[in-house]
């Protein structure tokens, strides 16, 4: 079976994928056999390891690298990478404290680059696998009192694309994910205020098995995600 380490801090999406994965593995269960090896996602008796720490990301590179060498231990190896650790905050540039702001970067940016180089040993070992990074597109789309976030997910979507280039070889498959609204507890619950118009953690968590699940030859290396109709 497949293996997958989670490096979460929204409970919202990251709870929806678990479920979703969970969900595809008991799905295909049977038709394992049948499939090919890079169309099936999980086996039945798939392991998801979840971290949902988001201080581990933010502290020094040794730690990262010892959270992702217990996954390995405990797992006995990683096929998926999934980096879901996101914050964010609302402040104009001038305003903004220092400690916010290296928050942000920390959790959005640099958390990822410590996760990404960590694990990629392990994938190379393995002869390939998986990285999804959950980006936003506020990475390309900027907004007021937005500053650090906007900054931090653009600058996570060209490490992406860079990083792509650089492992695509090794068959590691690096994509990023671009969600516009989506309701989740992220903004301290103020998204669930009149949000049906808003995608859901689901739909993103639907879109990652996407990402992994298509045939090996093809890299969906980013997508991105609107509401079909979004609120006037």
């Amino acid at each position: 079976p497949r293996k997958a380490l989670t490096v979460a801090a929204v409970a919202g999406l990251t709870n929806a994928m678990i479920l979703a994965i969970i969900n595809t593995a008991a799905e295909h269960a049977e038709q394992s056999e049948s499939r090919p090896l890079y169309a099936i996602f999980f086996a039945a008796a798939m392991l998801l390891y979840v971290v949902a720490q988001r201080w581990i990301l933010t502290q020094a590179a040794e730690q990262v690298e010892a959270m992702i060498e217990r996954t390995v231990g405990e797992l006995g190896q990683i096929d998926i990478l999934i980096n879901n650790a996101g914050v964010g905050g609302y402040a104009k540039i001038v305003d903004q404290s220092l400690e916010e702001w290296r928050s942000i970067i920390d959790t959005n940016l640099s958390g990822v680059f410590h996760c990404c180089r960590s694990a990629i040993p392990h994938l190379r070992r393995r002869g390939g696998g998986f990285i999804v990074n959950i980006s936003s597109l506020a990475g390309k789309n900027a907004f007021p009192m937005g500053g650090a976030y906007c900054s931090s997910k653009a600058a996570l979507n060209m490490f992406s694309e860079v990083l792509m280039q650089e492992v695509r070889y090794d068959d590691i498959r690096v994509s990023y994910v671009m969600p516009g609204s989506v309701t989740t507890a992220f903004d301290g619950g103020r998204a669930h205020a009149g949000s049906d118009w808003k995608m859901t953690a689901e739909d993103v968590a639907e879109v990652v098995l996407d990402i992994v699940s298509i045939n090996r030859r093809t890299l969906a290396s980013r997508v991105e995600m609107r509401p079909s109709k979004p609120k006037k």
